[in-house]
Formats: C-alpha cells, sequence, structure tokens
C-alpha cells in the first residue's frame, strides 16, 4: 500500500481511471471503494480525500463521459440544413454510447444524487451535450423551418428517442445488425423532425 500522506497530486485521476475500467468492464456495481482502492494500491479510506462517497465517485465517471461527448459535439463541423445537422448530432450520441455502453447507462439511465435534470439544468444551460441541439432547434424555428414551440422540451423528448432506441438494443431487445439499427435510429429521428416542421 502507498503511504497516504504521501498521494501524489494525480491520484484522483488514478482512482477515476481504475473506476472507470470497473465500470466498462463489469458495470456499475462493480465500481465499490474497497475495489477501487485495490486497483490503485491505497486503502479505501484515502479515496474519500478526493471523493466524499460511492455517489460523488459516479457523478465523477458520469461528468467525465458527459465531458467527452461534449467534446465530440463541439469540435465536430456539423454541415448542411436543419435536418441533416440534428441527424449528425445523433449520429455522434449513437457512437459514443455504442462505444461506452455502460458508461452511457450510467450518465443517462442510472439514478444518481446530483444527476442534472430536466427542466431546470437545460433551461440554465447546465446541460452542455444539449445546448447545441437547443440551438438548432432554435434557429429552426426562428427560421421557418419549424414552428414556434419549446426548444429545450423538443430536445429533452429527442434525447428520450435516442436513449430508448439505444438502450432496447444494447438490451438485446432488437434483433437486427449494427447497420440495420443505425439505419433506424436514423430514420425514426427524421420521422420526429418532420413532426415538427412548421
Amino acid at each position: 500500500m502507498v503511504d497516504e500522506t504521501i498521494i501524489p497530486a494525480s491520484t484522483a485521476s488514478k482512482i477515476l481511471s481504475a473506476a472507470r475500467c470497473l465500470l466498462v468492464e463489469e458495470g456499475t456495481d462493480a465500481v465499490t471503494m474497497r475495489r477501487v482502492a485495490h486497483a490503485t494500491g491505497i486503502t479505501a479510506m484515502a479515496i474519500y480525500r478526493h471523493f466524499p462517497n460511492r455517489e460523488g465517485l459516479l457523478n465523477a465517471l458520469a461528468n467525465e463521459g458527459f465531458t467527452e461527448l461534449a467534446a465530440q459535439l463541439t469540435e465536430r463541423s456539423f454541415s448542411g440544413d436543419i435536418e441533416q445537422r440534428l441527424i449528425q448530432m445523433a449520429d455522434i450520441y449513437i457512437d459514443h454510447a455504442l462505444h461506452n455502453p455502460r458508461l452511457f447507462e450510467l450518465m443517462f439511465l442510472k439514478p444518481r444524487a446530483g444527476a442534472r435534470q430536466y427542466p431546470q439544468d437545460f433551461r440554465s444551460g447546465q446541460f452542455p451535450t444539449a445546448n447545441l441541439m437547443a440551438q438548432i432547434l432554435q434557429e429552426g424555428m426562428d427560421s421557418g423551418y419549424f414552428r414556434a414551440d419549446d426548444p429545450w422540451e423538443i430536445t429533452f423528448e429527442m434525447g428520450a428517442l435516442s436513449h430508448g432506441l439505444i438502450m432496447l438494443y444494447l438490451g438485446g431487445r432488437m434483433d437486427v445488425t449494427p447497420d440495420e439499427f443505425r439505419a433506424l435510429y436514423q430514420r425514426s429521428f427524421r420521422r420526429y423532425i418532420h413532426g415538427t416542421r412548421g
């Protein structure tokens, strides 16, 4: 064991890295303070210097996932009309989810104290992965592409459509290939987008 009085500054990142490995390999239930401590070579009590409790550690993992997804969205150059840009955004969501299924579940589906909530955290701009979609929807409403409506509510509904389809697929409820699933996912988004047109 490492002497806890000389824990390096990078210990928090090591803890997160070990916790994420457990999450990816075994799921949320495997992320315990004891197992993370064993993986990092420190005592479980030392983890509490960096994270107040297991819930705080899971929230940090989820926030890491949101940061990664937000970076993918902001670094991408979207092109085309409103519908094309929304579909391109949806593709980033599906790619992130399929590459990180257990992290995706933690981010969007597992109950977590401190998890961002609709509507307050959306409307206040605290949900970085939703901000860009809401901006595109507002642009569509301002230009007449969409009828006037609540862009944050539509953003939330589109997220629910996305997450529902993804979890059904990951849960083995669809007998389709990955390419067939992606095509269905895009068709579903297009149907929803067309339903909001003016």
